[in-house]
């Protein structure tokens, strides 16, 4: 079950939400396939102005991407296209709905989740 948190400037989320999470889907689904679609979990976090800082200093064009996926992702031979593909995607999605000097300061971390430690509902996840 792919999972994703969005970190950004509120001042830039406001009013694109839909836009976004529809973007931030579609990124995902173009990398692992339909199946995904329905299991795709984003969480929109708008931070206000002031409390995103790089360097020591606050800015407003820093966005942090962090998306649990299943570990065993890692271990397939096409791990290195798959965590590309994700990157590029999801910052290819900031970009489209939110403007593209966003993309200097996108980062996306990849977070390796074991499928057993992963639950729905109290539940292992699917």
């Amino acid at each position: 079950m792919p999972h994703l948190t969005a970190h950004l400037p509120e001042d830039k989320l406001a009013g694109r939400e839909s836009e976004l999470i529809t973007a931030l889907t579609e990124a995902i689904v173009g990398v692992y396939g339909e199946w995904a679609r329905e299991l795709a979990s984003i969480h929109l976090s708008g931070v206000p102005a002031g409390r995103l800082a790089q360097g020591g200093r606050a800015v407003d064009t820093n966005i942090s991407l962090v998306m649990g996926v299943r570990a065993a992702a890692f271990d397939r031979p096409d791990a290195a296209e798959i965590t590309a593909g994700l990157a590029a995607a999801l910052t290819d999605a900031i970009t489209a709905v939110l403007g593209e000097d966003l993309r200097p300061g996108t980062t996306v971390e990849l977070v390796a989740s074991p499928q057993e430690r992963t639950f729905v509902g109290g539940v292992p996840a699917p």
